[in-house]
């Protein structure tokens, strides 16, 4: 009898952190997030440090910058980015660019490209004429040296400014 308790117990347990209602869990609908515009913090790695003696791993970093409404185009009014000590680096955007519907762009740092640091990040600023859903905005860092290979990403955090 008691067996037959805690086998119901741990279905029942099972059961509600798979559909996402066990508190501390969420379902993918309850981070969706509308708005109509947002300045994104993305944090980016141009090296990382690896061994005892701090060796400096250098990484290739892509900001992908993805539109997840399918109805609706978005405007990049600024994708700034700047080392670790908060001074500007480069301004990717001249003037503002529209994102068509369910479309992504990406711009990349080279691996060579020591300047960011390892506490680099971009700042991108969106907008639309309406509520929208948010874009996902994130930045990807691999590398490959020897026979070693690294990867991860890293997502943006909507901040104000």
């Amino acid at each position: 009898m008691k067996y037959i308790k805690i086998k119901s117990l741990l279905l029942l347990l099972l059961t509600l952190v798979t559909m996402g209602t066990f508190p501390g869990q969420t379902s993918a609908n309850s981070n969706k997030i509308m708005s109509s515009g947002q300045s994104v913090y993305v944090p980016v790695y141009s090296h990382i440090y690896h061994g005892d003696r701090e060796k400096i791993f250098n990484l290739t970093a892509t900001l992908s910058i993805r539109n997840t409404n399918i109805k609706k185009d978005i405007i990049l009014h600024s994708i700034d980015y700047y080392d670790s000590n908060g001074e500007l680096l480069k301004k990717y955007l001249d003037a503002p660019i529209v994102l068509k519907k369910f479309s992504t762009i990406r711009y990349v740092i080279k691996a060579t490209d020591k300047s960011g640091g390892s506490g680099a990040k971009f700042i991108v600023r969106w907008k639309t004429k309406s509520l929208s859903n948010a874009p996902i905005i994130e930045a990807i860092m691999i590398s490959t040296q020897s026979q070693q290979g690294i990867s991860f990403v890293s997502r943006g955090q909507a901040i104000y400014e």
